[in-house]
């Protein structure tokens, strides 16, 4: 779709999407998928690549949701980014955007769409700068643990799970919102995607691996059902 229209498309009733089980896509639906962004500013917006493919296999065999195989690279400047209704960015930099970029993603938002953005431990100081930007009025805070991205499809009675300890900080789940809907998650200390990257790449415990994928699948289960 174009920037002059809303991002993505309906997809049913919540009860109907998060299902547990291994079923195939719906026919009537083109598949879903997740929009890794890439930014500038010289941050490695391309980090963790086995990342996202691991996480739509986990959507495709837990859900009922219709989930393509592969994320797609969009800006935001492209047609393509009003195609996603998962917005996700990554990176260990900075991150910078320009001033149509900042209009763009804050019509992106309000238009039904959401951003993941997952620190990988050396974005924060960019990152709350430029979202700052995009939403003066509207800065982030803690999403309460009693919140839909906390139990939607998993549970998580804690809130966000700790993936990585780099400096052994608390993992944090901030956000902004618009009303009541949810529109910018931060998974800030986490390492959300480090934990969705096949195993071998970090070492991780099966345990840890397996909460990353289960968190990401409660974050795409609640931006998909809000879409307008």
């Amino acid at each position: 779709m174009n920037g002059g229209r809303t991002v993505g498309r309906p997809v049913g009733l919540i009860a109907a999407m998060v299902l547990v089980a291994a079923v195939g896509p719906s026919d009537r639906q083109a598949p879903l998928t997740i929009g890794r962004l890439h930014y500038h500013g010289g941050g490695d917006w391309y980090a963790n690549p086995s990342s996202l493919p691991n996480l739509l296999a986990a959507l495709r065999a837990r859900t009922t949701l219709p989930v393509a195989e592969r994320e797609r690279v969009v800006t935001l400047t492209g047609p393509e980014l009003w195609d996603v209704p998962f917005l996700y960015m990554t990176g260990h930099g900075n991150v910078r955007f320009s001033d149509v970029e900042v209009r763009t993603l804050r019509r992106f938002l309000e238009q039904g769409g959401f951003l993941h953005a997952d620190d990988n431990y050396g974005m924060d100081e960019s990152f709350r700068r430029e979202i700052a930007r995009v939403f003066p009025d509207h800065p982030l805070v803690d999403v309460p643990v009693t919140h839909p991205v906390y139990h939607l499809v998993y549970d998580f009675p804690q809130g966000i799970p700790k993936i990585h300890e780099h400096d052994g900080r608390p993992a944090q789940g901030l956000g902004i919102f618009l009303g009541d809907r949810l529109v910018v998650y931060y998974s800030y200390q986490a390492d959300l995607g480090d934990g969705w990257e096949d195993p071998d790449v970090h070492n991780d415990p099966a345990e840890l691996h397996e909460k990353a994928l289960q968190m990401g699948v409660n974050l795409f289960t609640y931006a998909v059902s809000t879409v307008r």
